[in-house]
């Protein structure tokens, strides 16, 4: 889906108006953080951070492999 989105002058910097059911669809409101990410020609916006992603995943292996003992330091 293709969704035009407009620049605006706020204050000394430029915004982007995002329509309100692209808005609705990524689940995301007012205050909301959103994390651009850089393409060769072009920019993907996306309500999660990409590399907090990779850092959960890491933990997910270390946490299998290191499974008892993670539990006995919540002891």
């Amino acid at each position: 889906m293709t969704a035009v989105m407009k620049l605006r002058k706020i204050g000394g910097s430029l915004g982007i108006i995002i329509p309100k059911e692209e808005l609705t669809r990524l689940r995301v409101e007012e205050g909301d953080e959103l994390f651009g990410v850089s393409y060769e020609g072009g920019l993907q916006i996306q309500p999660f951070d990409p590399s907090f992603e990779r850092k959960l995943k890491a933990f997910e292996r270390t946490r299998k492999r290191y499974r008892n003992a993670l539990h006995e330091l919540a002891k």
